[in-house]
């Protein structure tokens, strides 16, 4: 689970405006956050599958969400992707 110290601090470096908390940006950067710290705990309990079944939960969630960007404006899609460092 995210901390809100670290849960802002993507919030800032992903955010299109100064209060912007629901961009697709700013839900992609969270969601990127926290498949990260679940996927370094499923590394540690091979077999906790309700906590897997979340992870690809999110990962279909965070699909979506840049599969709208792309669809909606390609550059910010393309700038997003470069930041996080997510494969096309």
């Amino acid at each position: 689970m995210l901390t809100k110290q670290k849960k802002t601090k993507t919030m800032k470096e992903v955010a299109v405006h100064a209060t912007d908390t629901g961009s697709p940006e700013v839900q992609v950067a969270l969601l990127s956050k926290q498949i990260d710290e679940l996927a370094s705990h499923l590394k540690k309990h091979l077999k906790d599958k309700h906590s897997r079944r979340g992870l690809l939960q999110m990962v279909a969630d965070r699909r979506t969400h840049l599969k709208y960007l792309e669809g909606k404006d390609k550059k910010r899609y393309n700038a997003l992707v470069k930041k996080l460092n997510l494969k096309k």
